[in-house]
């Protein structure tokens, strides 16, 4: 079988996480059902089911919510035009006068064709493809680090806790999921990064060639498409793409061959030629125009910097993000207290009763994420401040690109904690004297208090999401019900030969409404509303 990592780190012979002699850890006397304590692995996965359940609850209201999304902002532009142009037209017409993002037009006109019923529908989509994503990503991560297989519920209460805190623990929940024009641009292309590495992963896993082959001429494609559909995920993703290129270069021992690095650096020279067409466009020069640049100066760098700063400000202010680390942290307890199955696959491919030991993990990847999810939102504010000007930082939707990477690093960590305490623990409990009162009694109060802690804290960060949800909610369909009077009026009146209608501001989600500036002819919402009704123009009522 083909692997892309070396093999003989951690296995037979040498000193790996399970011990200190070369017999790897596997786990027995303290699986989850069959162990000593089985009511502690019971426990877990009782407390797994919560933070599912009340996570796949949030996410369940937050696809519904598609059904009551109505026009606003970038949404009465993309209606009119779509109807108008097609899919192509309003391609062209990005890439001439807009912004240049091709991709992002074309998904607009295709989304966007039958009126609003796409955007209704695309909520649910995110919502599934993420959590579906995130739970196959995490199986992808502990088979190549040959880790036992926890209890299912506590992958997906990771993928679902993970997914409802990205969509729900920001200051701007309702452009992070039901806002089509910002998850087309800052969303979908997360999406689209996280399959194409499982892609990826199940190309290396395969025996024929040319599925690698095909995988990275995919790749190329895919990443010239993300290239003009989205800045800062394409800044955000070839900091990655680069990083884990160099890191599993085969000189460095950690890659068997150069399939990984190949792919990575396929992936950076597509998003790169994407970037370059979006940059030489005509849309992106007129764009550029509208907001020149400041001259970068020490002074330049330093409002990049506080910028920057206030916008972990502002992500450290939601406490709800810690959840990503507390559902790690009882992942590792999972994998801890997991049976590792016996009669696994050697080297040779036969079978032994001795499972292989966890693959170890180059210390610099332990320590990386966190630096590059900071150099990455470092280089989208940096484009923020360069396309918006002072106020480009507080354009919250652009941070999901690095706060998908941010929420991942966090479980990460929270699971090798996690392994690493559990482990301790079940060891301190196996060598502990029986016949003393206070032998294994500690280690065991340890392990309960690791898991009430982890999973009053998961709990916590979950029930923390409802009242977002509940705002989200509200004001959503009570919106909805407005709209649908408004745009039942306005309809009527075009019915009956009038070419001036009145309009009243619906805001929502902070984002623009007809009469947003004072200048008619500046106010780019009214006339785009004024297109989609076929009237002259619209008046305030």
């Amino acid at each position: 079988m083909n692997r892309t990592t070396t093999p003989e780190r951690g296995e037979h012979g040498e000193v790996g996480e399970g011990g200190e002699t070369g017999e790897p850890d596997s786990g027995q006397g303290t699986d989850a059902n069959s162990g000593p304590e089985p009511g502690l692995g019971r426990a877990l996965s009782w407390i797994g089911l919560a933070v599912a359940a009340g996570s796949a609850a949030l996410l369940a209201v937050g696809a519904f919510l598609g059904l009551y999304v109505r026009p606003t902002s970038d949404d009465w532009c993309a209606l009119w035009k779509s109807r108008d142009m097609g899919a192509l037209g309003i391609s062209s017409d990005f890439y001439l006068t807009q912004n240049g993002r091709v991709t992002n037009a074309f998904v607009t006109g295709i989304l966007y064709s039958h009126d609003m019923r796409g955007p209704k529908l695309l909520p649910a989509f995110l919502v599934v493809a993420l959590g579906v994503g995130l739970f196959l990503l995490a199986r992808a991560a502990l088979r190549a680090l040959r880790l036992p297989r926890p209890p299912v519920v506590l992958l997906a209460a990771a993928a679902a806790l993970l997914s409802a805190l990205l969509f729900f623990a920001g200051t701007r929940p309702y452009q992070a999921l039901l806002w089509a024009p910002a998850t087309i641009s800052h969303t979908l292309p997360s999406l689209i990064g996280l399959w194409a590495v499982l892609g990826a992963v199940r190309a290396a896993r395969s025996e024929r060639r040319w599925a690698r082959t095909a995988t990275i001429g995919a790749t190329l494609l895919i990443g010239t498409a993300v290239g003009m559909l989205s800045e800062p995920f394409t800044l955000v993703a070839g900091v990655f793409a680069a990083a884990t290129g160099l890191l599993c270069l085969p000189r460095f021992g950690w890659a068997k061959d150069r399939y990984v690095s190949t792919w990575c650096a396929t992936a950076c020279v597509g998003l790169g030629v994407g970037l370059v067409l979006l940059y030489t466009s005509p849309g992106a020069r007129w764009r550029r125009a509208q907001h020149p640049a400041e001259p970068l100066s020490l002074a330049e760098v330093g409002e990049t910097f506080h910028d920057w700063w206030r916008v972990w400000q502002a992500v450290g202010g939601q406490w709800a993000y810690a959840g990503a680390f507390a559902v790690g942290g009882l992942l590792g307890l999972g994998l801890a207290y997991a049976r590792t199955r016996s009669g696994t696959r050697t080297r040779s491919g036969g079978s032994d009763t001795r499972p292989l030991a966890p693959r170890r993990v180059p210390r610099v990847a332990v320590f990386l994420p966190l630096p590059l999810v900071a150099l990455a939102s470092l280089a989208v504010t940096y484009g923020l401040r360069s396309g918006y000007g002072v106020t480009g930082w507080t354009y919250a939707r652009t941070w999901t690109s690095f706060l998908l990477p941010f929420l991942l690093a966090l479980c990460a960590y929270g699971t090798g904690l996690g392994l690493l305490l559990g482990r301790r623990l079940a060891a301190r409990g196996a060598g502990s004297d029986p016949h003393t009162a206070s032998g294994p009694r500690a280690p065991l109060a340890a392990r309960v208090a690791a898991v009430t802690v982890a999973g009053t804290v998961a709990v916590a960060c979950t029930a923390a999401l409802v009242p977002s949800v509940r705002t989200l909610t509200t004001t959503t369909v009570v919106r909805s019900l407005a709209w649908d009077r408004q745009d039942a009026r306005i309809r009527s009146e075009i019915a009956a030969g009038a070419r001036e209608v009145t309009y009243r501001p619906l805001p929502i989600g902070y984002l623009a409404e007809p009469f947003f500036t004072p200048a008619y002819t500046r106010d780019w919402v009214a006339q785009c509303v004024s297109r989609y009704y076929g009237a002259d123009r619209i008046g305030r009522p």
